[in-house]
């Protein structure tokens, strides 16, 4: 559902992404990982084309998302980093203003609100602000909008990032439920993503991945751990993405 061939960003002579190939199919939820500033982001925004990459190609459901950026970007929802919305609407508008975005309309608009306010579990705070709502019901309401028109492929920035472990739990279960479904990709530093809900990963440092080949840095979870005899996955990731001091 997701192929990304040979991504590569630079930013004047900063190289952000140096290189990135992997591919994700209906039923998996790959773990996106890397500390902080390791190019997870900038990975996302050119696989959603929010930038264009210096060099390299992502298809999604067979969109190039460069040369066909409607028809990749019909098939994908997206969730960044902190959970954008307009506050001042209540759940109901912004999920309806989400839905006449993405083609719907009347009837049909509708039923795909009240569909996914039932998915995200977002009933009893439906008619209020945004504003007014929890954190955790905020991130539900952005996830909400990101499924409202039933992608194949759903791209999740730092999903529970500053969630309590309630509210962590609910979004974690979310998506669960929404994996047999389609192709997810979740971009995070919290390794417990990856116990949590990940079927497969690709961990980057510096721009470059870190597992897998050249050509598909994806590996499964089960192969992760199998790169220390320890098996723990903190002691992994040091492994591939802490640099020694001088």
């Amino acid at each position: 559902m997701l192929k990304v061939e040979n991504l590569k960003k630079s930013f004047g002579d900063f190289q952000a992404v140096k290189g990135i190939s992997f591919s994700v199919g209906k039923g998996e939820v790959l773990g996106f990982l890397g500390p902080n500033g390791a190019g997870k982001s900038t990975t996302m925004r050119m696989i959603t084309g929010f930038i264009p990459p210096t060099s390299g190609t992502a298809a999604i459901c067979g969109h190039d998302i460069i040369n066909d950026p409607v028809g990749a970007k019909s098939a994908l929802g997206y969730l960044p980093e902190a959970a954008p919305s307009y506050r001042a609407m209540t759940v109901e508008d912004f999920l309806t203003f989400a839905a006449k975005i993405r083609g719907f309309g009347g009837a049909e608009a509708k039923a795909k609100v009240d569909a996914v306010v039932a998915k995200a579990g977002l009933e009893k705070v439906r008619k209020q602000t945004i504003e007014t709502l929890s954190k955790g019901y905020r991130q539900r309401t952005c996830f909400a909008q990101a499924i409202i028109h039933q992608p194949s492929v759903l791209i999740m920035d730092e999903p529970t990032d500053g969630l309590d472990p309630n509210q962590k739990f609910v979004v974690r279960q979310m998506i669960k439920e929404m994996s047999a479904e389609m192709a997810i990709i979740i971009s995070t530093h919290i390794l417990e993503e990856v116990d949590a809900v990940c079927s497969h990963a690709v961990v980057i440092a510096d721009g470059e991945a870190k597992t897998g080949t050249k050509e598909n840095a994806k590996i499964t979870v089960d192969e992760l751990r199998k790169l220390d005899p320890s098996g723990k996955l903190d002691v992994i990731f040091r492994k591939l993405t802490m640099k020694e001091e001088k």
